[in-house]
């Protein structure tokens, strides 16, 4: 998570508005000193004089946008710094052939990639829907650090398709651990896009556009919204801010710019075990986890602090005083400091056997108030992982039946598998797939274009 978010900054004024002003401030002085000379003796008019030449307008500065890069061997949006507005989109797929699933990968990567880096719309026709929806107000994309990362789900490797032999080796359906409570309803998906921007505006734009460009090509399934704690991108660490239930959440994260941990942690290395056509790809895990706040606010602090491990306020885990202080776990065997029930020290033991190998990449939720009159909010928890079994899963074994659970209830989200990244202006999403898939001996479903 993100840290507290700082004061916005007051916009400078336009050129036009700066005029308007200085106009206003002029006719106050101008009005100021009438009603003084008003009241003075009048001097003998002087000569008149040529009126000052009027100052040039400085041409206002174009607008610079905020991008991060798309192409590269990895997809944006995972060890990317996070902005303060994500939304995740399940979908079905309605292609039904092979060639057809390229197609839309294909196309989807001409259309995110212009959100992502920004470039004018087509001007409109009035007799045909306007190219854009209009919710940023221009027809020219100017992204807010916005970033679109395409995974997809077990159930894209069915017998539709022909990809069953390349499914990566741990995708599959998440299933319930024993404090969870899934809603089928919104629960996995053939396709997911995780959007992240600097406004909810900005995802939620990228999000319609996508809808209208594929109306008979994907059914959205669900979706959840999130914010981060912080506005912008931050200094520290990725995912190092507060969740709802105040404590400071991803603090033990991976240094992202460690190119070593995050090939080992995220990334799917060339020569792995699995489908030659991931390497550069992640396992990526969403979870919908409700908070029952009222229930955690009348909660003493001490115990809030034991259930987590942490102090409060500072974030450092108990016994230290400052956020990024190491554990000595070995010098506490019997949980005196931080507790052995604790969710930190359960989460991430940081022994060479158990250790939390993944990088989170969660934001926090507000989806109203329940049927029973309780505020409805909590995490949006994502995280990426080379190796599903070693980060997530082993991790949230490790945590089942601790106090936190009192607290939270998982709901919804799945497993999904985010493509490698689109290596150059000529290239789209899924091609390693697909050339693989070209490739098997086994042929293409039937009425398949794509060569088998």
């Amino acid at each position: 998570m993100c840290s507290d978010r700082p004061l916005a900054k007051t916009p400078p004024a336009s050129p036009e508005r700066r005029n308007l002003l200085l106009g206003l401030a002029g006719g106050v002085g101008y009005l100021a000193s009438n009603a003084e000379s008003a009241a003075a003796p009048q001097a003998p008019p002087a000569a008149p004089q040529a009126p000052p030449a009027a100052p040039e307008t400085p041409p206002a500065a174009p607008v610079k946008p905020l991008t991060v890069a798309f192409h590269g061997p990895n997809q944006a949006g995972i060890t990317t710094p996070q902005p303060f507005s994500c939304l995740v989109a399940s979908f079905d797929l309605l292609v039904e052939k092979r060639d057809e699933l390229a197609t839309l990968l294909k196309d989807l990567t001409g259309l995110l990639r212009l959100l992502a880096e920004g470039g004018d719309l087509p001007q409109d026709d009035p007799r045909l829907p306007p190219s854009d929806n209009g919710l940023l107000g221009t027809h020219r994309i100017n992204p807010e650090r916005l970033t679109a990362t395409v995974a997809l789900g077990a159930s894209a490797f069915d017998e539709r398709f022909g990809l069953a032999p390349l499914r990566p080796r741990q995708l599959v359906e998440m299933t319930a651990f024993p404090n969870d409570a899934l809603d089928d309803t919104l629960c996995h998906g053939d396709l997911l896009i995780q959007f992240c921007a600097e406004t909810p505006e900005e995802v939620i734009h990228a999000l319609r556009l996508v809808l209208k460009a594929t109306p008979d090509r994907l059914a959205i399934k669900w979706k959840q919204e999130g914010f981060a704690a912080t506005h912008g991108a931050r200094s520290g660490p990725l995912g190092t801010g507060r969740n709802l239930l105040g404590f400071k959440d991803g603090t033990a994260n991976a240094d992202v710019a460690n190119a070593a941990l995050m090939n080992d942690y995220v990334w799917v290395r060339p020569g792995a075990e699995e489908p030659a056509w991931t390497a550069g790809g992640s396992y990526q895990v969403v979870r919908l986890i409700r908070n029952y706040v009222e229930f955690w606010d009348r909660t003493p602090l001490g115990e809030q602090q034991r259930i987590f491990g942490r102090d409060k306020t500072e974030g450092a885990p108990l016994g230290h005083s400052k956020e990024f202080d190491p554990p000595n776990y070995a010098a506490d065997p019997g949980g005196d400091k931080v507790p052995l029930s604790s969710h930190i020290r359960l989460a991430n033991p940081r022994t060479p056997r158990e250790t939390a190998r993944l990088i989170r990449r969660g934001y926090n939720y507000s989806n109203g108030v329940t049927k029973s009159g309780q505020l409805d909010m909590g995490l949006l928890f994502v995280s990426f992982q080379s190796d599903l079994e070693r980060g997530f899963l082993s991790t949230q074994t490790r945590l089942n039946g601790e106090p936190l659970e009192e607290y939270i209830k998982p709901f919804g989200g799945g497993y999904f598998f985010a493509l490698p990244g689109v290596a150059s202006a000529n290239a789209a999403l899924g091609e390693s797939l697909f050339a693989a898939a070209s490739a098997l001996k086994t042929p293409a479903p039937a009425g398949d274009k794509t060569k088998g």
